[in-house]
């Protein structure tokens, strides 16, 4: 357990270390970065276990969905770091004259606070942290005192890779999250849920520290899917979603909205796809991720007790192992209680609508606060991409589920209720560094174009050279 003084202490001991400057030189964050990433294909068995004891998550998911994607994201900054991080010259322009040149460099903000979830400790913690060391910043890690195994595993991951005083995480509940933001960080990163995430802005603003929120989204993500989508096609990728982290994820679909010309059809083949990836008790194989807690499964247990008459698929699970099925709730209105709240677990509800209706579900869907993530599946690909260009949400596919976080180079995150800023890669960089603007002047040939007086035998002349530099 800490205590007040010895976090203050940790932060204290990281703004000594970030004013040395030795954070400055990209030289040194690279090796850093090679550092980090040497450290975790060490502990991959590591990070492999932990997330087995806390998720159920087996071999391949771990990697799939937590190590690998931090070690492609650490390559990628590895190689592009020099370039991102290399001030921008920019003209000064006339208004400037003699000026020639303006600079603009990339400022790590300093001493920051990372607090991560449960849901991918490994990447939700490790991705962001290597965004900041690329920034140049020190960093303290709040981890999430859910997923207890990977957090036990992160802090001696941490301690073996860097010195204290420049990257530390701290563990605990609610209240040693409280004592870090207490503190004076220069930029807080937050990973969770928009509730909590409120009080994170209230803490942030007493120190007026700028921050990056990633959250679900306060309604939901949704699934649109068109009476001509391919349906075994979006059957196939939305079950492996939902089967995915049991539905644990900040970007997995909420809630379905199907034509109601194709439900049937849809349902069927959702149901048949579940049983084809995982089989028919999904809470009953090892390869099925379990719920993070017994809450959780309650909270399922109780949803699927309230809409037992609807229950397409599922609605069963093994309280001793925390595995909850992935269970279809059909039909639901779209003004249902049930669609209005981010349920991040394995319940899916689905409503139906005439697809000649369809504007009417957007139009829904915009009233709503923003979701993190949006799928659309459709053969109008022309369509589709007006209704991409037009709503609002953090990223999203077209005849595709989640493989949009995969791409190199893209930013992620959401606005609102589903949060603000962005990362992942040069975005990631950015995020973590303030552009600073410096204008060099020249002690000759200096106009009095600026200076007083503005009236008299000047005035016409100064306005006319005004004009004609602001074109």
């Amino acid at each position: 357990m800490y205590m007040e003084n010895e976090i203050h202490a940790i932060v204290e001991k990281q703004r000594e270390f970030f004013l040395s400057g030795r954070t400055l030189d990209v030289s040194w964050r690279l090796e850093q970065l090679k550092k980090l990433k040497n450290a975790v294909i060490a502990h991959e068995e590591a990070f492999e276990a932990a997330l087995a004891a806390d998720l159920g998550r087996s071999k391949a998911e771990a990697y799939l969905c937590d190590i690998g994607p931090v070690i492609v994201e650490i390559n990628e900054t590895i190689r592009h770091l020099k370039k991102w991080a290399r001030p921008e010259t920019h003209r000064s322009g006339l208004m400037c004259f003699p000026s020639l040149s303006t600079k603009v460099y990339k400022m790590p903000y300093g001493v920051t606070l990372i607090i991560s979830p449960f849901n991918f400790p490994v990447l939700l913690t490790l991705g962001v942290l290597l965004a900041s060391i690329a920034g140049g910043n020190t960093a303290v890690i709040k981890t999430s005192s859910k997923s207890k195994a990977c957090t036990a595993v992160l802090k001696k991951f941490i301690a073996e890779t860097f010195d204290e005083e420049y990257v530390t995480l701290i563990d605990g509940g609610h209240d040693v999250a409280d004592m870090c933001l207490a503190e004076r960080f220069d930029k807080i990163f937050y990973t969770g849920s928009p509730a909590v995430a409120k009080h994170v802005m209230a803490e942030a603003a007493n120190n007026l520290t700028p921050l990056a929120l990633e959250l679900g989204g306060e309604t939901g993500n949704w699934c649109l899917i068109r009476k001509d989508a391919d349906i075994r096609d979006a059957a196939r990728k939305i079950a492996f979603f939902k089967l995915c982290n049991a539905g644990q994820i900040c970007i997995n679909i909420n809630q379905i909205a199907v034509a109601e010309e194709i439900a049937d059809e849809f349902l069927a083949a959702l149901k048949a796809e579940f049983i084809r990836q995982i089989g028919e008790k999904p809470e009953e194989s090892d390869e099925y991720p379990k719920l993070i807690s017994a809450s959780v499964y309650e909270k399922c247990e109780r949803v699927s007790e309230k809409y037992r008459d609807r229950v397409y698929f599922g609605g069963s699970g093994v309280k001793d192992t925390n595995r909850f099925s992935p269970t279809v709730i059909y039909p639901v209105d779209r003004n249902d209680d049930l669609v209005r709240h981010e349920l991040f677990c394995p319940i899916l509800p689905v409503v139906p609508f005439p697809d000649e209706q369809v504007n009417e579900i957007l139009d829904l869907m915009a009233r709503r606060e923003h979701p993190l993530a949006l799928y659309i599946f459709t053969k109008d690909i022309r369509w589709a991409d007006h209704v991409m260009k037009t709503q609002q949400y953090g990223g999203g596919c077209i005849n595709e589920v989640c493989v949009h976080m995969m791409v190199k180079g893209v930013p992620f995150n959401g606005t609102g209720h589903s949060g603000m800023g962005a990362y992942h890669g040069e975005w990631g960089f950015r995020e973590f560094t303030h552009p600073q603007t410096v204008l060099t002047g020249h002690t000759r040939l200096n106009l009095p174009l600026r200076e007083h007086p503005y009236h008299g035998k000047n005035e016409k002349i100064k306005m006319k050279l005004l004009r004609m530099f602001e074109k």
